[in-house]
């Protein structure tokens, strides 16, 4: 069912490659599907786009067989298809390459590409050579050069993805279903998984992209369908259609402006930081902090932008107080030095932070949003020592209400939350502390539009109040949007800093990039 304001699309003469109509799903009470269509031809590339809770999810979980839909038919090559369970799907020529990959760390990368159906010789012993041949020219085919005897769990996340991309082709999948395929990959995977986009359109396959990243879309994709509250509000080819008019898609109304406007900062220094250094601990692979020089104001937003590797994790890391002993060098709050020996002092110091893993050192995932959101606060909402229970319903209510938390009730597990919700709760958790100076690495990621558009305006509210930020990002339009200074980094150092709003995308690519290939994306560090 397409909503009256779909983007028109146009339809040949021949079928396509997969057509879903009118496709309802219902949990219990809950209706997660409302007539939902989507249509894919042959070697395309489609995004498939919506916020959180959308039914993204619950529709390509029909494609896959994981769901029955309750109603509505599904056309492959216009002939209909009963896709009843994963191994239907996967029979009709259905591959889905989920975040978690479906592979075995333990096993080999060719063990794992005909797992269940490995070759065999006439007297039913295993033919490791036939194995070997078959997995060599099947990664071949899509560009990946891996010795297929390589253990799983020495490769990279990238190149995990790309055997899983080799294992549904091997089954013979026409319609691949990427969810989300660069959240975990560096720069250079992200690029090499583009790079090999092209071998499938050849091949006839339709790729259908999931992704919250509108510029990983305008790259790669050739159309688009937005869904919006469990139906189809739009399909339109790519490179026709304004950002502006697929934001208003997804988020059911128009965003006249992503970035909010904001009054520029006091002259009052917050942060003072001279010649900071961290000395590499015995691990390495990390580019630390070396001779930063550093100040930021009182309701200023300082962005830090660079290459892949360049330190802009590790700055933040360092100013929580997380580099310990190894740290040297001065750091001053409001005129007074701080001696930031581990986390906890950074944060009695009035230090925030909002590191990029949530899911690892922000949030508790078993644990319920509240409990989340007083975590840190405790000290502060105690009565005499004792713990005031009072004070914790108090505080998270008015948290959920301030940040706009959408949650049922704050006694659900923070885990059940969308990307951008489990994000506002993290960033409740350090405000009810009251922070002088916040630092969020890649505060954005893994977030849909609409909660984008809502952290942004936090920051702007944040900044209102006198709240120094500074915000580590891969998305240059981002920096350049909620920023007010840009400093980039390479190696650890600080070797440019510019005022955002005169400066373009193009200025910090060349200054994070100097030598290097400037075609790289600017990449968390």
């Amino acid at each position: 069912m397409t909503s009256p304001d779909a983007v028109e699309t146009g339809a040949g003469d021949a079928p396509p490659l997969l057509r879903m109509s009118g496709i309802v799903k219902h949990f219990g009470g809950v209706r997660a599907l409302r007539g939902a269509d989507l249509t894919v031809g042959a070697g395309e590339v489609h995004a498939l786009l919506g916020e959180n809770g959308a039914g993204k999810s619950t529709l390509m979980n029909v494609l896959s067989g994981v769901v029955r839909p309750d109603n509505g038919i599904i056309e492959i090559d216009g002939v209909s298809v009963d896709l009843s369970s994963p191994a239907a799907a996967q029979h009709a020529g259905v591959g889905m390459i989920h975040q978690e990959l479906d592979l075995v760390p333990q096993a080999s990368v060719m063990e794992n590409l005909f797992l269940g159906r490995e070759p065999r010789t006439r007297l039913g012993v295993l033919d490791r050579a036939a194995m070997r041949e078959h997995a060599t020219s099947l990664l071949r085919e899509i560009g990946v050069d891996l010795a297929p005897t390589r253990s799983l769990s020495s490769l990279r996340v990238g190149e995990q993805q790309m055997v899983a991309i080799a294992k549904a082709l091997s089954l013979d999948a026409r319609i691949l279903v990427m969810d989300e395929p660069t959240s975990a990959l560096s720069d250079t995977e992200v690029e090499r998984l583009f790079a090999m986009l092209p071998r499938l359109r050849a091949r006839g396959v339709g790729v259908i992209f999931i992704s919250h990243r509108m510029d990983e879309i305008a790259v790669i994709a050739d159309r688009a369908t937005v869904m919006r509250d469990g139906c189809d509000v739009g399909s339109f080819e790519v490179a026709r259609t304004p950002p502006g008019e697929v934001i208003r898609l997804m988020v059911g109304q128009p965003i006249e402006q992503l970035f909010p406007d904001r009054e520029p900062p006091g002259s009052t220094t917050r942060l003072r930081v001279h010649d900071l250094t961290v000395t590499p601990s015995t691990e390495g692979g990390r580019s630390e902090p070396q001779g930063v020089e550093l100040t930021v104001c009182a309701g200023e937003v300082l962005g830090l932008a660079g290459l892949l590797g360049a330190g802009r994790t590790e700055l933040l890391d360092a100013l929580f107080g997380v580099a310990g002993q190894r740290m040297t060098g001065t750091v001053e709050l409001d005129g007074e030095p701080v001696r930031l020996s581990d986390p906890r002092a950074a944060i009695a110091a009035g230090i925030g932070y909002v590191p990029e893993d949530r899911r690892a050192s922000g949030l508790v995932m078993k644990e319920s949003v509240g409990a989340n959101i007083v975590l840190s606060a405790l000290p502060a909402l105690s009565r005499l020592g004792w713990r005031s229970r009072g004070n914790e319903r108090e505080a998270v209510t008015s948290s959920v209400r301030d940040l706009q938390i959408k949650t049922a009730t704050p006694d659900v597990a923070v885990g059940t939350l969308s990307g951008g919700n489990q994000q506002k709760v993290v960033f409740a958790r350090h405000l009810l502390r009251q922070p002088r100076l916040l630092l969020l690495d890649e505060p954005t990621r893994g977030v849909d539009i609409g909660a984008k558009s809502e952290i942004y305006r936090l920051l702007a509210r944040l900044a209102a109040d006198g709240v120094a930020v500074i915000v580590a990002s891969s998305e240059m339009p981002e920096l350049l949007g909620v920023c007010d200074r840009i400093a980039v980094l390479r190696g650890g150092r600080i070797v440019s800093e510019f005022e955002a709003a005169q400066t373009s995308q193009e200025d910090l690519l060349a200054a994070a990039s100097l030598e290097q290939d400037t075609t790289s994306a600017v990449e968390a560090g």
